[in-house]
């Protein structure tokens, strides 16, 4: 082989080299939702028990049964005492907050946080929120827009399934302690329709304020995670705004922990603004790093086509949906070390 030869030979081995080279250092890595990136192994899994999303339905249901929880009326404390008897029932050290707070119209509303724990001894814990209240006025509907709505998915299916998660602890006991709190008066807010000039800020989430100002002192759980309308078919959850500021590290986890159950097509990893609910105020009020898991559409930005509406009652409730959102938050709470 000639110098010419040779020479060429080498540029060629030189280009080969390189182009090997460039295809190690820029290799994609394995693609999760939406184009996020996840190079490390799946965690090995804890042995968490099975979400019975028949039972969370029924326990939907008994809420919707006694009629619209709003402040003030006999469903609302016909519930309240079902609620804290049921937390009771399996195996939680049960207290009921009581309050008066005012709406935005200058009512007084006779609120009850009730707040449920298991294993109130244990010092590292975590703690699941939901309200259990329901709307007040059917504001976004077309029909009987003044009357209350039943509030099967906004309210009732975050308890539903907590109530569910509570009695898989009374049966396999966690390595951590666990609280689950029902906050009231969430939907109390202004009317959609309300004139700007009127507006009241912190006319939502009275419950939750009631209870940042007068929480149990040195409360410090590790973190906290609020389910709100978690129910209804074809859900889209996101990484909402406000999670993703204070509880960044806790939105991975349990989105990572969808995507390993399967249910990456309901936790979608597509980051939503940040919206006005109870973890709002637990974040900035209380300092609790806490998360929403929220049925909200960043596509179209809106809630479901039932927000607010009298569409929201029990036929909107769909089982797959309950079983996949208790079986993430079940697996989360058993994977969490003590």
């Amino acid at each position: 082989m000639g110098q010419a030869g040779a020479l060429l030979s080498n540029r060629i081995f030189l280009f080969s080299f390189v182009l090997l080279l460039a295809s190690c250092t820029n290799k994609t890595p394995e693609q999760t939702p939406a184009g996020n990136t996840e190079t490390s192994p799946k965690q090995v899994r804890a042995q968490a028990p099975e979400f019975n999303a028949d039972s969370a339905f029924q326990y939907v249901k008994d809420q919707v049964d006694f009629g619209p929880r709003v402040p003030n009326t006999k469903a609302h404390e016909q519930c309240a005492g079902f609620l804290e008897k049921k937390l009771k029932s399996l195996g939680m050290s049960v207290t009921v907050q009581q309050g008066n707070v005012v709406n935005y119209a200058g009512k007084t509303l006779k609120i009850k946080n009730i707040m449920g724990s298991f294993h109130p001894a244990n010092t590292s814990r975590i703690i699941l929120f939901s309200h259990w209240d329901s709307r007040h006025i059917a504001d976004m509907d077309s029909v009987r827009k003044n009357e209350p709505i039943d509030g099967a998915n906004d309210g009732a299916s975050g308890v539903g399934v907590i109530l569910e998660i509570a009695r898989q602890l009374q049966k396999v006991s966690p390595a951590i302690g666990v609280d689950v709190l029902f906050l009231d008066a969430e939907d109390t807010g202004e009317p959609n329709d309300m004139p700007r000039e009127q507006h009241k800020e912190d006319s939502w989430c009275l419950g939750t304020q009631y209870w940042t100002k007068n929480m149990p002192r040195n409360y410090r759980p590790r973190f906290g995670i609020l389910l709100d309308m978690v129910g209804a078919k074809n859900p889209v959850f996101p990484m909402e705004g406000g999670s993703m500021q204070y509880a960044g590290d806790v939105v991975k986890k349990v989105w990572a922990t969808a995507g390993d159950l399967g249910f990456s097509n309901l936790f979608v990893y597509t980051e939503c603004p940040t919206l006005t609910d109870d973890h709002a105020y637990i974040n900035r009020d209380a300092g609790i790093p806490t998360i929403d898991i929220v049925d909200y559409n960043p596509a179209t930005r809106d809630f479901g086509s039932y927000h607010h509406k009298h569409s929201d009652n029990i036929n909107l409730i769909d089982r797959n949906t309950l079983k996949a959102v208790g079986q993430i938050l079940l697996q989360v709470i058993y994977d969490e070390p003590n």
